[in-house]
């Protein structure tokens, strides 16, 4: 029987259709990180935080936190106070609206995605107090560090997808390791006695100052919570954190895992992190005046599935 020759031409046309799949994930992904990075800037593009709250932020990097670290925290207020704090501000305004258009227009993605990734280790430094403190109800690192590790993933899709280059996998692959890592200090805090028997609490209290149909959303879930046993829904988070950053950390079960994650992480968001809120002139519900810590795990999330794809996104 005479044996079908595939045109090589087809095969290359195959590979460039996968290679423009991943690329558009790619940049449907930086886009919305972008309006997520905007929103953050706009909230931060007011006089109220401009002239007060910016430098009261760094209040929360001070309270509670070791000895080196207020120390740390109170020298680099005080280099602010001598540059001037609304100077200040109006510079952090001015980097966070750079970041932003970098990310909506994809121009010097490399350069500003270095820029995201220092400035938001800044950010956790001082106003994220490294995400402390670690005290009882501590449940993770803080917020600017997740932002941070999201700047990384944007700089490795210039280089797998995005951008002209070819970046070794063993970015990707540090790059998978140090999320797993983050999740598993997440999960150790979630098998705390404390949240186990107060889950619920958590969402009780992102309630607080929201508008009545945030209240009522999340009330319905924490009826749904009473109903089960909030120390079986704190069991639960707790085991589902664990089987994420095991997965993320020994590459086992990825395409099942992920997408796992990014809704476990949206779910959170819009509940235990009362969608980002409440928010207010110059403010949000989270430290750092950004819009949650949830919302752009699930970003990660979603930038992992390129790189690691299920069934409907090909490898390029």
């Amino acid at each position: 029987m005479e044996q079908a020759v595939q045109d090589p031409s087809q095969n290359q046309s195959a590979a460039g259709g996968a290679r423009i799949t991943r690329q558009l994930a790619f940049k449907l992904l930086r886009i919305l990180f972008g309006i997520i990075w905007l929103l953050n800037t706009w909230f931060q593009a007011n006089s109220a935080y401009i002239n007060h709250l910016f430098l009261k932020s760094f209040n929360a990097g001070i309270h509670g936190q070791p000895g080196w670290l207020a120390h740390y925290v109170m020298r680099v207020k005080d280099v602010i106070l001598v540059l001037g704090p609304s100077r200040v501000a109006i510079a952090t305004v001015v980097i966070d609206a750079l970041l932003a258009l970098s990310l909506l227009s994809g121009l010097w993605l490399r350069f500003f995605a270095w820029v995201g990734i220092i400035y938001n280790l800044f950010m956790w430094s001082t106003v994220g107090g490294l995400g402390g403190p670690y005290t009882q109800g501590a449940t993770d690192p803080g917020t600017a560090i997740v932002y941070a590790l999201a700047f990384f993933f944007v700089f490795l899709s210039v280089s797998n997808g995005e951008g002209d280059g070819g970046l070794s996998s063993r970015l990707s692959e540090v790059g998978r390791v140090l999320f797993g890592l983050l999740w598993a200090f997440n999960a150790s805090w979630k098998w705390h006695p404390y949240f186990l028997r107060h889950a619920v609490d958590y969402l009780v209290q992102s309630q607080a100052g929201q508008p009545a149909w945030i209240v009522a959303y999340i009330q319905f879930f924490v009826n749904i919570i009473h109903a089960v046993g909030p120390l079986a829904f704190g069991i639960f988070a707790a085991t589902i954190e664990t089987l994420i950053a095991l997965s993320l950390l020994f590459k086992k079960g990825l395409r099942f895992m992920l997408p796992i994650g990014a809704a476990f992480c949206f779910g959170l968001w819009t509940t235990g992190e009362g969608w980002g809120g409440p928010y207010g002139p110059g403010f949000t519900g989270n430290k750092g005046d950004i819009l949650g810590t949830a919302i752009i795990y699930c970003v990660i999330f979603l930038y992992l599935m390129v790189l690691y794809p299920p069934s409907w996104i090909k490898k390029s």
